[in-house]
Parts: C-alpha cells; sequence; structure tokens
C-alpha cells in the first residue's frame, strides 16, 4: 500500500514514577530520540501538570514525535508519526525503552494517507 506517512504508536509500562514525572529529562530523552531516528528537530514544546504528568512534542521536519505520561501509573504513551519512510523509528523506540526505564514495552504502526483513495470520492463514516 502506498501511503504518505507512518504512525508508530509506542507505549510504555512499569516505568519508574520519578522518570515520568521529570519534565527536563523527558525532554531531552525525546530530543535524542528524535535524533537517533535520524529526524530533523524543528521545535520542542513540554509541559509539566500538576500534580503529576507530563506531555511534550517534538515538531521534526519529518511531522511529530509526542509524549504522554502517567506516572502514577507507570505509563507513557508515545505517537512517533514521519512522512519519511525512510527514519529509524526502532532506534528511538529502543532508547525510549531504556531511558523510560520499561519493564513491558509494545508498539506497532500505521501507515496514513492511503493514496488508494486520491482519486476517489467517499464520504466519512457517521459513527
Amino acid at each position: 500500500m502506498e501511503a504518505l506517512g507512518l504512525h508508530v504508536l509506542m507505549e510504555f509500562h512499569k516505568c519508574p514514577f520519578e522518570i515520568l514525572n521529570n519534565l527536563k529529562a523527558l525532554e531531552l530523552t525525546m530530543n535524542d530520540a528524535a535524533k537517533a531516528s535520524k529526524a530533523t528537530i524543528i521545535k520542542s514544546v513540554f509541559h509539566q501538570f500538576s500534580p503529576q504528568g507530563v506531555t511534550g512534542v517534538i515538531v521534526v521536519a519529518e511531522s511529530h514525535i509526542a509524549i504522554h505520561t502517567w506516572p502514577e501509573h507507570g505509563y507513557a504513551a508515545v505517537d512517533f508519526f514521519t512522512c519519511n519512510m525512510d527514519m529509524d523509528y526502532k532506534k528511538a523506540y529502543y532508547l525510549l525503552v531504556h531511558n523510560l526505564k520499561s519493564k513491558v514495552y509494545t508498539y506497532r504502526s500505521i501507515k496514513r494517507g492511503n493514496l488508494q483513495y486520491k482519486d476517489v470520492g467517499y464520504e466519512l463514516s457517521k459513527n
């Protein structure tokens, strides 16, 4: 299937609270993950929630990499979206496994922008 992008959904469970609640360390880790994947970093924006949790986005020329943490549950969700199919998201993934000290981790990828529909009119489903 020809597609415009690749969306990788990464999940990290059983991570230490202190790591998932540390804005500065998470921002550094996410930037390192972007660099590991060979992304071109444009801007990094992170926010610390109260009483806990961090959300951050690395805007990259190829799209974005985002993280959302729930330290109280030892869980982090990372979205890695790229229009460059040659980016090495697995390097980013394994760097995150290591830096988040995740004991249970998974990912799945979804091709986005299926080009088989580019010349076909269709109606969005009304769920």
